[in-house]
């Protein structure tokens, strides 16, 4: 009996890419390039782990709409400046992500954000990225590291190894 997981397949970098498409993937990093000086691989992966973000929230909208943004400042950065090229923006979240939805956008802090549902609650939506980041993309790597907060802390702070992480369960509160 063939399940699910034998016949999944990973999102690749050039199939996000192609969602992006190539002109306006050309225009975000050279931006970027030029607004912070960073090299062309650099940007490149940041534009990779903003479209991944976006992926995930459109196939997954039961299970991370509304949650607050896990990955760093940079990467939201680049969103910001994706909702600013509206028509691109619009095409992308409602004809080329998988959900067909518009990607909403709400500014808010850490620090606010883990008043609103409690802490408890915070970590166990944090926690849901990573097996569904994993089952779309793979096994976090160390290029994505430092882009999505809630892994970083897990390998730096807590010092998971990245295989160790990528095994992580959705959490589910006793």
């Amino acid at each position: 009996m063939t399940t699910a997981a034998d016949t999944h397949t990973t999102v690749t970098p050039a199939e996000l890419r192609e969602l992006l498409g190539e002109t306006l993937h050309t225009e975000v990093v050279d931006y970027f390039i030029g607004q912070t000086g960073k090299t062309r691989e650099e940007i490149e992966r940041e534009v990779l782990e903003c479209l991944r973000y976006l992926y995930l929230v459109s196939r997954h909208r039961d299970q991370l709409g509304g949650l607050f943004l896990p990955v760093d400042q940079h990467i939201d950065e680049i969103w910001h400046y994706l909702i600013l090229q509206t028509r691109e923006y619009r095409d992308l979240c409602e004809n080329r992500l998988p959900g067909g939805f518009f990607v909403e956008h709400r500014s808010i802090g850490y620090e606010e954000y883990q008043q609103e549902p409690g802490r408890e609650r915070t970590i166990e939506e944090a926690l849901r990225w990573i097996p569904l980041y994993c089952w779309e993309f793979g096994a976090f790597d160390e290029g994505a590291l430092p882009h999505w907060t809630i892994v970083r802390f897990l390998h730096e702070r807590l010092e998971m190894p990245l295989a160790e992480i990528a095994d992580l369960q959705p959490y589910t509160p006793a």
